[in-house]
């Protein structure tokens, strides 16, 4: 119960620090207006997957996104590690949250259910 509490307390500061760094810390255009949405570190709190979402659809933006985040990791990562006060900082993952996507597709959808015929 302590393990999960701690793995979820740090999941959420992980997620806020990692937001102010990207804001205030890195100035690489291709990381600009990205969303943290979310973060899960494993249970021995070695790795954290980073949940990210961007505002664009285009696939070459979300591959300059991710080259951005790759390039940024070493800093965020080193930041991090003076933030947190946890004796190893995780290894950091960057993935794309579809979900975002995803809820505007369905959106869009029942936009177009909800019209009335003409």
């Amino acid at each position: 119960m302590a393990q999960n509490y701690r793995v979820g307390r740090l999941s959420q500061e992980i997620q806020r620090e990692v937001t102010d760094i990207l804001m205030k810390r890195i100035r690489d255009p291709r990381v600009q207006g990205i969303t943290i949405t979310g973060v899960e570190v494993t249970g021995d709190l070695q790795q954290a997957t980073i949940y990210y979402s961007i505002l664009s659809e285009l696939a070459s933006d979300g591959e300059k996104t991710q080259i951005g985040l790759e390039k940024a990791k070493g800093l965020i990562r080193k930041e991090l590690g003076s933030r947190l006060s946890i004796y190893v900082t995780p290894e950091l993952f960057f993935e794309r949250d579809r979900s975002v996507q995803y809820g505007d597709h369905i959106d869009e959808l029942l936009n177009k259910l909800n019209r009335p015929e003409n």
